[in-house]
């Protein structure tokens, strides 16, 4: 369904007049079209913004893996230490002491996972925060381009690269929010 619309869009642009963009196309060295195209992806990665989060997420997540090679090595130890004690043990001291290494085991393995979960959560938080920060400043830009439209570029077939607007928003948004990280985090 996405893509049927991308492609009604898109037709619907070329009829207006899509073909390639004349001098006329721009006033006053701004872009003047009624369809404009982004990279959300790019215009969030290679913002400050995205690079900052980016580094953050990178680094817990590093703190995180780091963590578990440690849990790991420790666990692997204790799991030696209780498999040489299994022949001096009685079967069911030695059955209670494997399951609570194993309800052990279990639990930091919960515990991981959700750290891992809630990093992946603030990455996408931190994504939606930028997006909404920079709704002001891509609005401007449409404004200044006479847009109607700002099309994903994953979405579109056929564009003129004139129309992309990737790196004059990444510019703006960083001169905008800066890395945002003066913006007040949402409350939880």
């Amino acid at each position: 369904m996405t893509r049927l619309i991308s492609a009604i869009l898109t037709a619907a642009c070329l009829s207006m007049g899509g073909g390639p963009l004349s001098a006329q196309d721009f006033q006053q060295g701004v872009l003047q079209s009624q369809v404009l195209m982004i990279d959300s992806d790019r215009f969030f990665s290679d913002s400050a913004f995205g690079k900052r989060v980016s580094a953050e997420v990178e680094a817990e997540g590093a703190n995180i893996a780091a963590e578990n090679r440690r849990i790991e090595a420790e666990l692997t130890d204790e799991e030696k230490a209780l498999t040489d004690k299994r022949p001096t043990l009685p079967a069911t001291e030695f059955r209670a002491l494997a399951d609570a290494f194993d309800e052990k085991v279990q639990t930091l393995r919960r515990e991981q996972d959700a750290k891992a979960r809630a990093l992946g959560q603030r990455g996408d938080e931190a994504r939606r925060r930028f997006l909404l920060a920079a709704r002001p400043v891509l609005g401007d830009l449409m404004r200044d381009a006479g847009a109607l439209i700002i099309l994903e570029r994953r979405g579109v077939f056929l564009a003129s690269d004139a129309i992309d607007i990737t790196d004059e928003a990444i510019a703006k948004i960083d001169a905008a929010l800066g890395d945002g990280s003066d913006l007040t985090p949402p409350e939880e």
